[in-house]
Parts: structure tokens; sequence; C-alpha cells
């Protein structure tokens, strides 16, 4: 994988993040969008205020573009080492870092910062500060929803908002774990992003699964909303 040679040799990493950088705006330009409801996306601004903003995991490439009003500006980013492009990516793109990420085990995810990473996203939603995280935990079960997003909307009292990026044309990297799409130019693209998901301060375990679900259904919908606008079965 690309990250952990970078990862090996860091030198390396700003000029990867530059061009990565310009080829995500490249791709942008040349895809006009055929579906995104700004009228939507205002209006839940304008009513939500701050938001946790979601998508899965190999489908992120773009989302660093799609900011209405400054929201997100925050974005959290694994600590792991071969994660370092992916934070220069996001940072020259404009957006504030969190080096954070989960796990399935207590000490695992300790250890990974999340803890202080909850800690700190709570902190900027609680400034007025949308932030992006993605909903799976890295190298888990893809279109999985962890915990850890539903109990940062716990403790923060800010609604989630699952959203999805596609292009008609796209390449998908079939042995990665998460079946990343690289999105190519020269196509149609669509955004698409679904209601706010709004977890209670005293959720219980039952209603915690309860919305960890109801998350997991709203982002494969929107996912697949996305891709039959582009691929033209909508």
């Amino acid at each position: 994988m690309l990250r952990k040679i970078f990862a090996k040799t860091p030198f390396l990493v700003p000029s990867a993040a530059y061009l990565i950088e310009h080829y995500i705006r490249f791709v942008y330009r040349t895809n006009p969008l055929i579906e995104f409801d700004t009228d939507k996306a205002d209006r839940i601004l304008a009513e939500e205020g701050p938001l946790i903003v979601t998508c899965w995991h190999g489908q992120h490439l773009m989302m660093p573009l799609f900011r209405r009003n400054g929201h997100p500006s925050v974005a959290m980013v694994s600590r792991s080492r071969d994660a370092e492009l992916n934070a220069r990516v996001v940072e020259r793109m404009g957006l504030q870092t969190v080096r954070a990420s989960g796990g399935r085990k207590p000490k695992l995810a300790v250890k990974k910062g999340a803890v202080s990473g909850i800690l700190a996203l709570r902190n900027y939603l609680k400034a007025g500060k949308s932030v992006f995280m993605m909903a799976d935990i890295p190298h888990g079960v893809p279109r999985q929803a962890g915990m850890g997003i539903v109990s940062i909307a716990r403790i923060s009292g800010v609604p989630i908002v699952p959203v999805a990026y596609a292009t008609s044309r796209r390449h998908v990297l079939e042995k990665t774990w998460d079946k990343t799409v690289i999105n190519l130019p020269f196509g149609q693209a669509a955004f698409c992003f679904g209601d706010p998901i709004h977890v209670p301060s005293d959720a219980d375990d039952a209603a915690m699964e309860a919305a960890r679900l109801s998350l997991e259904e709203s982002l494969n919908g929107v996912q697949d909303k996305a891709y039959a606008f582009v691929d033209g079965s909508a």
C-alpha cells in the first residue's frame, strides 16, 4: 500500500500530499454535480448548528471539498504513521485535524487515543465547529458503523449527518479492506446526505445500538442513492 511506503519514507509525504490535493480538486472540477440539494444542506446547518458529518471508509477521497459555510472544519484522522498522508492532505485543504482512532478492544482504543480524540471533538463541537469522521472502524468490517461516533453524538448533543459522494467514472481497489474508491475525472458526480440522527444524552445501551443501526442503514442508503444517480438508475 502507498500509505505504508510513505510511512517508511516520511520525506515524500509533503510532495505526495500536494499531488493528491491537486488531483482531488481536478476530479471535482471535471465531474459536474448532477445531484446536491444545497437548500437542504443550508437548512440542516441553520436548524441544527454544528454537525458530525460522516461517510464510510473507502468512500472519503473527495470529502474535504464538501463544506458549507465553513462546516465541517475539523476532521478526525487515525494516529497511525501510515495515516500521516491522509492528515497532510486534509490539512492542505483547510481542515484542522484531530489525530485519534477507535478500536474494538478498550485497551487498544486508549492506545490509539480514542478517549482524547472524543474529548477534543466534543470541545470543537461545543465551540460551534462541525467535525468530519468515518463511521466504520479502520481495518474492521466495512460498512459496519462503530460505536465511537454514536458516543460522540451522545456526549456532545450534536446530530450525525450521513453523506456520500460518487462519480460515474471510478476505480475500486478490490484488494483493500474497505474497497477504496478512486474517483476519476471527466464524468458526472452526485453528493447525497441523509437526515440528521440525534442520540439522546440519556441513551442506554439499547438506544445506542438502535442509533448505530440507524446510522448504518442511512449511510448505506445515501451511498446507494449517490451511485444510482451517477450510474443512471435513479
